[in-house]
């Protein structure tokens, strides 16, 4: 019977995730959201207000000050205090739970938002190449945040197989996704030609794109293009968890696919990935003596990237087209591509080496 995925919902400590913005505050008499404020007895609104009246004046009159009961609730702008700094961060950060779940076809437009750089500019088969994605169901992990409504569902319900829920905001919560795509077997789709005519022309090495296209063509049926994307402020501690998931399916599949073609498809002797990285434009020796920059030569944005170049066969790197504004901690850099030849007989250190990583 084949594996299945559940839903997962690992606790990520607050101070570790740094999600989107939360909603407008609601201001209320002795609360701010988000702190606890004692009460000021003061401030409480009077039981019976007494009626506003909105009929106009013949003659002016001096603006008068609100009423006791509101006093306390306005505050010049200019006698405002600042909180201080460790209070801002606090606000800026919310308790979410995470949850795993098989790639679905509603999830079309949050995936597009993470892939739609992933062959930097070029004009190419995206759609198609997401199609592949979520039509793989039996491998592959879409990360959203977990739904309450969703959650209480499965727990009524109690069934197993039913990972995805039927929550109204599919895309809007879609935080990463994981998926392995077997190039031989998808070798006619027009968005897999596109990739092997954009890698080849990306690989100015003439060594390298030799081995390149073996890996595309002859072997092809052995090797999976692993895509893995995400937004920045996807907690680390789930990184282990998501490779875990996807090698885990990886293995499962070889037994498990009704058919053996299928059963074949996933027995992966390369897996191939395409990702990004950041090079110092100015090397190191080029430095001002009186110079206080100790930046790394190379910053990778997704920490195991650094562990598959170090595990790789080969690999090389091409220049891309930025499409967001340097922030002032990477001025000093300049985005690059970088593709990477992985043997899957090095995929249980891989495993290793990127929790002990987490772990530090």
């Amino acid at each position: 019977m084949p594996h299945s995925k559940q839903p997962h919902r690992p606790s990520i400590p607050p101070d570790s995730i740094a999600p989107p913005p939360p909603p407008p505050l609601r201001l209320v008499p002795g609360e701010l959201r988000g702190l606890e404020c004692p009460p000021d007895e003061s401030a409480r609104l009077p039981s019976s207000p007494s009626p506003l009246s909105l009929a106009p004046s013949s003659s002016p009159r001096a603006p008068q000050p609100p009423p006791q009961a509101f006093q306390n609730l306005f505050v010049s702008p200019t006698t405002l205090p600042l909180p201080p700094p460790e209070l801002l961060v606090k606000l800026q950060t919310v308790q979410a739970d995470f949850a795993f779940f098989d790639p679905k076809p509603s999830d079309f437009h949050g995936a597009r938002l993470l892939l739609k750089t992933y062959l930097d500019s070029k004009p190419w088969d995206l759609t198609g190449f997401i199609d592949l994605i979520l039509a793989q169901t039996t491998v592959g992990t879409i990360v959203k945040l977990a739904d309450d409504d969703e959650e209480e569902e499965e727990e009524g319900e109690g069934t197993a197989g039913d990972k995805t829920g039927a929550g109204a905001n599919d895309d809007d919560d879609l935080f990463g996704l994981i998926s392995v795509l077997n190039l031989g077997r998808y070798a006619e789709h027009r968005c897999i030609k596109d990739l092997k005519e954009y890698l080849l022309a990306v690989c100015s090495d003439k060594d390298t794109k030799k081995q390149l296209k073996s890996l595309l063509e002859e072997k092809a049926s052995s090797v999976g293009l692993m895509v893995c994307r995400r937004f920045v402020n996807f907690p680390y501690e789930l990184v282990p968890k998501l490779y875990d998931a996807l090698f885990d399916e990886v293995s499962w599949a070889t037994e498990d696919e009704p058919t053996q073609e299928l059963r074949d498809s996933f027995r992966f002797k390369h897996y191939l990935l395409i990702v990004r990285m950041l090079e110092r434009k100015i090397p190191a020796k080029h430095k001002a003596k009186n110079s206080k920059d100790d930046d790394e030569p190379i910053i990778y944005p997704k920490l195991e990237d650094e562990i598959f170049n170090e595990l790789s066969s080969w690999s090389f790197t091409f220049p891309i087209r930025s499409e967001q504004s340097p922030q002032q901690e990477t001025k000093n850099y300049k985005e690059m591509g970088l593709v990477m030849a992985v043997k899957a007989e090095a995929i249980p250190k891989f495993r290793k080496k990127l929790e002990a990583l987490v772990s530090e």
